[in-house]
């Protein structure tokens, strides 16, 4: 199985893996990648790395939006074997370390087996390797505010809710938004088709990840890379008022 991936923007790509997405942004051979999926799916990973002309030791960083293990799932693998710094929120850094967890329970998805997909989506996670903890052993903040001095220059903007870290990264010369799961397009929990919040049994605090719906509203960008489903092209304000309506 080869990984599916993307080219939106000159040096960006979209990758779909198993029930998640993740980003890469060249400039060159090298590379940032933002998110890197479940642990299972680490083998697309690296097959999407070569697609793009890349490879693991080009991985200049990787950027966490947050650290739920569908998001984090080849983060330390990297840290560990290439030596590739891993970046988050200050917020969201103990978190990747595993010294709390802000996910949603066995206990949580039981009580919304019933719910259509959810069981298949279920079994689906415990394949790849979603229930295992792969923590961070030195995830580190992003150093300041503005742009990151790496390929793509992503600007980290704190979008709370989902996660306490919770970041999308906004590439304004290209308007683009890497929303993560603070803005998703799709999921297969969810019957709503397009813009939307996750179902709220995957949120931290639920209220908050409603009100970064603001912020996301704030941001000059026309096309979503979101953390679950298909790329997204329109007015990231309108998309974020779309999510808004249906989380009312």
């Amino acid at each position: 199985m080869r990984a599916e991936v993307r080219q939106v923007a000159d040096g960006t790509y979209l990758v779909h893996g198993s029930n998640t997405n993740w980003v890469i942004l060249a400039d060159g051979d090298a590379v940032t990648l933002v998110d890197t999926g479940y642990p299972g799916d680490r083998a697309l990973v690296l097959d999407s790395l070569e697609q793009v002309g890349s490879s693991p030791k080009a991985v200049t960083a990787v950027l966490i939006t947050h650290a739920h293990n569908d998001h984090l799932g080849s983060a330390e693998y990297l840290r560990d074997t290439y030596g590739t710094p891993v970046y988050l929120h200050e917020a969201e850094v103990p978190h990747a370390r595993r010294e709390f967890l802000q996910q949603v329970t066995v206990g949580d998805v039981l009580k919304n087996i019933w719910r259509p997909g959810v069981l298949p989506w279920m079994v689906h996670t415990i394949r790849v390797g979603g229930t295992e903890q792969h923590p961070v052993a030195a995830p580190q903040a992003f150093a300041g505010a503005g742009p990151l001095d790496l390929p793509g220059r992503p600007v980290p903007v704190h979008t709370p809710g989902h996660t306490s870290g919770h970041c999308v990264f906004h590439l304004p010369d290209s308007g683009i938004v890497i929303s993560g799961d603070a803005l998703v397009s799709g999921h297969p929990t969810s019957r709503i088709k397009g813009p939307q919040l996750l179902p709220d049994m995957f949120h931290h605090e639920r209220d908050r990840a409603v009100a970064s719906l603001d912020i996301l509203e704030g941001l000059d960008a026309d096309t979503l890379l979101p953390g679950h489903g298909p790329l997204h092209t329109g007015p990231v304000r309108e998309a974020a008022q779309r999510a808004r309506e249906h989380a009312i």
